[in-house]
C-alpha cells in the first residue's frame, strides 16, 4: 500500500472546501439543520452544498492558513466540536473558466473543527479563525481507484477525546461508504457544486473562489463530519483535550487496535490515517 508523508506547507498552495451535510442526522446534532432549511436538494439525503475554509491568498479570513497536524487552537470559543472525516488531497482540470474534473489521489484523517455560534453567518465563517483551526494527519494513504471496489470501500472513521485521563468516543464509527454521496457520485455532484453554488441562506457562490484555481497545486475536500455520539452531542473542546481521528482499513484493523493505540502501545497501525492533536 502507497502511503504519503504529507508536509503541512505543502498545503498552503490548495484550496480549501468541506462536503456540508454528507451524514444523515449530523446538521441536526450540529445545530444548523434551520439554517440550512433554505438549502433544498435535488435527493433527500444529498448533500447541502460545498463552503470553503481556506482560500489561499483571499482578503478575508479564508486567506488564513488554518491547517495543523498537532493542535487546535481553542481561541477561547465556548462551542467547539470536532468534526471528524475523511480528507481528500485531489488534482483537478479548470477550464474556460470551469471545472472539468476532479481527480482525488490522497486520502487521510481530517478535523474539520467548528464553531458552533448561531448567528446566521455564512458556514465558513465558523470554521476558520486563524491558525491551527482545523487538522489532517501527516500520513495519507495513496487512492487505487475512486470507485466502489477501491480501498476506501474498506475504511472507518473513528473520533475520541481524551479529557482529564479519560477517553471518551466522540463521534460514531461510520463506514466511508456510509457517506450519503460518495465515489463518482460524490465527485460528479461536487464538480456541478463547484459551477453552479449560488448564494443562499449559509452558502456561498462557489466560482469567485475558484476563478484562479490553475494558479493553485490542488483541491483538499473535507468530505462530511460524522454523527456524534451522547458524549459529543453534549460536550464541546476544552483546553488540554486531546484528539484523536482514525480512518483505517476496517477489514485488517480491529477496533480494539484503535484502542491500544491510544493507550500508548506501540502498534504499527499500517493501514490507517491517524490525527492526534491537543486543544491549546
Amino acid at each position: 500500500m502507497n502511503r504519503y508523508h504529507l508536509n503541512i506547507e505543502e498545503l498552503k498552495d490548495y484550496l480549501g472546501f468541506g462536503v456540508a451535510g454528507n451524514f444523515a442526522n449530523h446538521l441536526g446534532e450540529a445545530g444548523e439543520a434551520d439554517e440550512f432549511s433554505v438549502i433544498k436538494t435535488e435527493e433527500k439525503d444529498a448533500p447541502k452544498g460545498l463552503f470553503p475554509f481556506y482560500i489561499p491568498n483571499h482578503n478575508s479570513f479564508l486567506g488564513n492558513f488554518p491547517i495543523s497536524s498537532d493542535k487546535v487552537n481553542h481561541n477561547n470559543i465556548e462551542h467547539l466540536q470536532v468534526e471528524a472525516e475523511v480528507a481528500l488531497l485531489c488534482d483537478f482540470v479548470y477550464e474556460n473558466d470551469k471545472l472539468i474534473d476532479i481527480i482525488p489521489k490522497y486520502f487521510g484523517a481530517f478535523n474539520d473543527c467548528s464553531n458552533r455560534i448561531q448567528d446566521g453567518n455564512k458556514l465558513s465563517t465558523k470554521k476558520n479563525w486563524g491558525e491551527n483551526s482545523k487538522g489532517i494527519s501527516n500520513d495519507l494513504i495513496k487512492i487505487d481507484s475512486f470507485e466502489e471496489d477501491g480501498i476506501l470501500n474498506k475504511y472507518h472513521i473513528a473520533s475520541f477525546i481524551r479529557r482529564n485521563g479519560i477517553l471518551k468516543d466522540y463521534g460514531t464509527v461510520s463506514a466511508v461508504r456510509s457517506y450519503s454521496y460518495f465515489f463518482k457520485q460524490l465527485k460528479d455532484w461536487m464538480i456541478d457544486k463547484f459551477n453552479t453554488q449560488e448564494d443562499m441562506g449559509p452558502l456561498e457562490e462557489l466560482k469567485p473562489f475558484i476563478k484562479y484555481m490553475n494558479k493553485y497545486k490542488g483541491l483538499l475536500i473535507a468530505a462530511g463530519a460524522t454523527a456524534y455520539t451522547d458524549f459529543g452531542k453534549t460536550h464541546f473542546l476544552e483546553k488540554g483535550d486531546e484528539i484523536f481521528v482514525y480512518v483505517y482499513d476496517a477489514h485488517f484493523h480491529s477496533f480494539e487496535d484503535i484502542m491500544q493505540d491510544m493507550s500508548g502501545m506501540d502498534l504499527h497501525l499500517s493501514k490507517c490515517s491517524k490525527l492526534h492533536q491537543i486543544v491549546e
